[in-house]
């Protein structure tokens, strides 16, 4: 599965870039091989639309804001968040005023601190994170692009065979490569995972996780999200709770931007934020070097391309559900055009 080759991934939705990004201005982003122009109007809602004026084709994200709109830097035409040319300011003043002329737009949300956006209609809505209405405090990661396929990233975040190896300079445990046992429940949109892991516990942790010990177990439930997007809340013996965001939102074929921000039960007093950033940096970046080393095309039927072992099973499921999805939808596509 190439990104750019599968029409249903633009039936998604996906985080894209951080709101204050755009406080100063349009900024370009390129999703699913499409380049688009991130913007917010003057209430403030983001807006999503093709990086190019009708005009003479100039990069719509090297304009600014205007009265509540974005202007292109070329001749200054100013556009609706639907698309639509509100002004073209070389009118005279009498003839201004929307016209009939547009770039094509795209459905924009902000959620979590971040612009989501789906280039068609999506098919699921963007998901709701129960840490919100905890009171848990969020604590933005990263964002940076990954150059690997998004469904990679996926299954690594849900595979217990990695830890011992991928993560021996952090919590992994060599002596013992055992993956831990794993229960799924499956939905229409995703899974979730279950699991208890026994992990080291090295100096930097004990610090955010206020624990001496040198070993702890982790007890985890990751939730997938259709196509690329995931939480994993960690919950540990103490009480702590530490809940994972992880989008690989879709440039093109070979690159994501990874977006990661977490949520805690805990205080700033009690767990610095720059201390949690500092151990989840280690382990994403144990994870990215390998990751970036795998297949951009990731076959969803598997057979004899691929091999598999029991500890794969969360990423034989994502495979086998997003290309059940991927039928269905043809075959609808083939229905309504007869």
């Amino acid at each position: 599965m190439l990104q750019t080759a599968t029409p249903m991934l633009r039936r998604f939705w996906y985080p894209v870039m951080p709101l204050a990004l755009l406080q100063d201005g349009p900024k370009p982003f390129r999703l699913l091989g499409q380049d688009i122009v991130l913007w917010v109007d003057g209430e403030g809602r983001p807006a999503a639309m093709d990086d190019r004026c009708c005009h003479r084709t100039a990069k719509l994200s090297k304009g600014f804001y205007s009265n509540g709109w974005l202007a292109c830097g070329y001749h200054g035409w100013e556009f609706g968040a639907d698309g639509r040319v509100m002004r073209v300011p070389q009118r005279p003043v009498d003839k201004q005023g929307a016209t009939n002329m547009r770039v094509p737009s795209y459905r924009a949300e902000a959620r979590y601190g971040y612009v989501w956006v789906a280039l068609e209609e999506p098919i699921f809505d963007i998901p709701d994170f129960e840490e919100e209405a905890e009171g848990c405090r969020r604590i933005d990661e990263f964002y940076e692009v990954w150059n690997c396929a998004g469904l990679r990233v996926m299954e690594n975040s849900f595979d217990n065979a990695h830890f011992a190896f991928v993560h021996r300079a952090s919590f992994g445990d060599q002596g013992h490569p055992e993956p831990a046992k794993i229960e799924v429940e499956e939905y229409d949109d995703g899974f979730l995972f279950i699991t208890d892991v026994p992990v080291r516990n090295p100096e930097i942790q004990k610090k955010v996780l206020r624990m001496d010990s040198d070993t702890t177990v982790r007890h985890m439930r990751g939730r997938w999200y259709m196509p690329f997007l995931r939480k994993l809340r960690i919950r540990y013996p103490n009480g702590l709770s530490h809940s994972i965001i992880t989008g690989a939102t879709p440039i093109d074929d070979r690159s994501c931007q990874i977006v990661q921000f977490v949520y805690r039960n805990d205080t700033e007093a009690e767990a610095k934020a720059a201390d949690i950033i500092a151990f989840d940096r280690l382990v994403t970046e144990e994870d990215r070097d390998i990751l970036e080393s795998t297949d951009f095309d990731v076959p969803l039927d598997q057979a004899g391309i691929e091999m598999n072992m029991p500890s794969d099973r969360p990423g034989v499921l994502m495979r086998k559900m997003l290309l059940a999805l991927e039928q269905r939808l043809a075959a609808e596509v083939k229905v309504a055009a007869e």
